[in-house]
This record gives structure tokens, C-alpha cells and sequence, in this order.
């Protein structure tokens, strides 16, 4: 656990606001605008999650970690709400979860980002200079188009 002034930083998952969480990501994040309750709540099950409080112990940030922990991490889901900006608590964050144990280790830690890349390359990370090497498959719309069981299975949905 981390302190930064009045915030803290921890992976308690029992202390995660799922509410916070989803509605970040589903109303306001660029990148997961859409995406519905139960696949955020799978998403942090199977992460290492980072939660950003404040001094009345309210969630305004979040992280999450996906890693195998021996040779690749990914950053995901990072964000502080708006009306904590400002208080360097990105910045901490960002420095807690590449400073998380498990992955000191790890050979390749990546992240997505349209609009932080100030904020990342202060803790060494660079843009992909050969991007031929990396490829995905990117289902745009898949929030909008799909119906999702409570299992997380794609039931036959929306066309288009």
C-alpha cells in the first residue's frame, strides 16, 4: 500500500467500487466506452487490480495489471476520476503498478494509450518503434453488437 499525502494506493480487491469502476469505463473512458458490467467485473477478477483512494477512503482511481508474471505485462483501465486530477495521482499510480513485485521480472510491459504519453514516458516507457511486429484483432463495435450471457458467452445478437 501506497500513501500520497491524503490518497492511497492498494490491490485490495474487497475494496474496489465496481460502480466507480464500470461507470468510468462505460460512460467516459474512450476505450472501453460501452462495456458492460459483467465483463468489467470478469476483467478485474482475473487482473491485478489498483485502487485509488482518497482521504474519506472514496475510490478515484483505477489500474489493472495483465500479466503470465515470467515474461509479458500489460497496463490496462488506468485512470483517476476528474475531480482528482491534478493531485499527482497518475503519476503514483503509474509508479505503484510497474514498481508491483510480480512483474519486476517480466521482459515486456506494454500499454494502450490516445492521450498519456507524457504521463507513461516519464517511467521509461517508449513508443513501439518497429510496429510491423505487433498485430491484433480488434472487434470494433463488439460492446454495441453483442448480447452477453452471465457467463460471458456471445449470444446471438444485434446484427451489424
Amino acid at each position: 500500500m501506497k500513501e500520497n499525502h491524503q490518497f492511497t494506493i492498494h490491490t485490495n480487491k474487497e475494496k474496489l467500487d465496481i460502480d466507480v469502476i464500470y461507470s468510468y469505463l462505460h460512460h467516459e473512458s474512450y476505450w472501453a466506452k460501452g462495456i458492460p458490467l459483467h465483463l468489467v467485473q470478469t476483467s478485474i477478477e482475473h487482473s491485478v487490480c489498483f485502487g485509488v483512494y482518497d482521504e474519506c477512503d472514496e475510490q478515484v482511481g483505477f489500474g489493472r495489471i495483465i500479466s503470465d508474471f515470467a515474461t509479458f505485462a500489460y497496463l490496462a483501465d488506468v485512470f483517476i476520476l476528474p475531480h482528482a486530477r491534478g493531485n499527482g495521482l497518475g503519476k503514483a499510480l503509474v509508479q505503484e503498478m510497474i514498481r508491483y513485485q510480480p512483474i519486476q521480472h517480466v521482459r515486456k510491459i506494454l500499454l494502450a494509450t490516445k492521450d498519456a504519453h507524457g504521463l507513461y514516458s516519464q517511467y521509461g516507457f517508449k513508443e513501439v518503434k518497429n510496429k510491423q511486429l505487433f498485430m491484433q484483432i480488434f472487434k470494433k463495435g463488439m460492446y454495441e453488437r453483442a448480447i452477453y450471457s452471465k457467463e460471458n458467452k456471445i449470444l446471438p445478437g444485434k446484427e451489424g
